[in-house]
């Protein structure tokens, strides 16, 4: 997708209403919990203030249903960015009305100011033509930085693009030329891992991978699934009984386009769903009642290996197992490690964001990956090849008309 970015406009001496995605976990007590978000923003608002413009920067945050919750202010947020930029971060208790209008209207070059949570309002969701035009009279140039928050049609994703010259961030730009080079012009041989809980999360994402890689590798509770579809009996693991014909069409494609399609040949069991549960390695054909299948065994890894290693992209999403109880992270951890050791050597490695992208910053190896997306569910609709509302609004590169403003 080729998208106008910041780099394609004017901003000295603008204001620039900036969409980020600083939707951060919080703990009891209000704490930023993981500020990969907040870090991920970090160079297209610095790129802005070096390019001499002062940023209005909105983001939402949890879901706190159209009204003001302050479990879910953005404040927090403003002290975290302050002390990551090295400059004050000026924050607005709300995100429209006069006292935003003010601030953002005062602001001198260099100046940061952001937002109030724009869920605080039931109009940021309804993409209410006259909410964005509130927020749009907050800046001059409209950047959106947030590739995870795309496939919304709200007011501060795809209104406000309407009003304003429209551009896309740094890390936008990132997202769009990772997962869109893996989609569209991967260097090959392209394989595909998916994992996750279900395989109707995933069944759309399966079908495009199938048509456009050389290898799927199933990991994770969906290939449960296909386990059952084959006509294994998976004890009390979690299956969904009623994609059992999907998960051998499914199949049948990958063998009638010559497509490998590699599932777990050992699996780790637990006799409960508990961290502390025992864990024992069977292959998925013995898998006894009231055992559950809790992650993928070793020798799957050594397969999924072999099957990795001439790869030159690779494309995952979705845990092998339940990485939250580190006894079942171990597939997880193996298949990151994996990852790097093919990255060292030269493929393109991206991670396609949710709780795979967890995984890899909980395990402190991001920076060792080519590409780690901040997207969850915009990463899964663009893998799907939907239309993202967030992107399509935005300038194409060489759209030098008026919309919404010149720049």
């Amino acid at each position: 997708m080729d998208k106008a970015t910041v780099r394609d406009i004017d901003v000295r001496g603008k204001r620039v209403l900036e969409r980020v995605d600083f939707n951060v976990p919080l703990d009891e007590r209000g704490a930023i919990t993981d500020d990969t978000r907040i870090r991920a923003s970090l160079p297209t608002i610095q790129y802005l203030l070096d390019a001499g413009a002062s940023v209005v920067l909105m983001s939402h945050l949890g879901r706190p249903k159209g009204k003001v919750n302050l479990k879910y202010s953005l404040k927090p947020v403003a002290e975290r960015l302050s002390a990551l930029l090295g400059c004050p971060v000026q924050f607005a208790p709300e995100c429209v009305g006069a006292e935003a209008e003010r601030m953002a209207l005062s602001l001198r070059t260099g100046d940061v100011l952001l937002l109030e949570n724009l869920r605080f309002h039931p109009e940021e969701e309804a993409n209410d033509p006259t909410f964005a035009k509130q927020l749009a009279a907050l800046g001059e140039v409209y950047v959106n930085d947030a590739f995870g928050s795309a496939h919304r049609a709200h007011a501060s994703t795809e209104g406000v693009a309407h009003d304003l010259p429209a551009v896309a961030g740094l890390l936008m730009e990132k997202e769009l030329n990772f997962l869109g080079g893996a989609l569209e012009h991967p260097k090959r041989p392209f394989v595909a891992i998916s994992g996750g809980a279900k395989v109707s999360d995933k069944i759309a994402v399966l079908d495009r991978l199938i048509d456009i890689s050389d290898a799927v590798l199933i990991g994770g509770g969906m290939a449960n699934t296909f386990f059952k579809a084959n006509g294994l009996s998976v004890g009390d693991s979690l299956a969904e009984d009623d994609k059992l014909d999907e998960a051998r069409r499914l199949m049948a494609k990958a063998r009638a386009t010559g497509k490998r399609f590699v599932l777990p040949v050992d699996v780790a069991l637990a006799d409960r769903f508990a961290a502390d549960a025992d864990r024992v390695i069977s292959t998925p054909d013995h898998v006894p009642d009231g055992w559950r299948i809790l992650d993928v065994g070793p020798q799957t890894l050594v397969a999924f290996g072999d099957v990795l290693a001439d790869a030159q992209t690779i494309l995952w999403n979705g845990t092998m197992g339940v990485a939250e109880f580190p006894a079942f992270a171990q597939g997880t951890n193996a298949l990151i490690n994996l990852l790097i050791e093919r990255t060292e050597e030269g493929a393109i490695t991206i991670v396609g964001g949710g709780d795979s992208a967890a995984a890899v910053e909980a395990a402190g190896a991001a920076s060792k990956l080519s590409h780690v997306s901040t997207g969850g569910g915009a990463s899964l609709e663009f893998l799907e090849g939907r239309e993202l509302p967030g992107v399509a609004a935005l300038r194409d590169k060489g759209d030098t008309g008026d919309k919404g403003g010149a720049a």
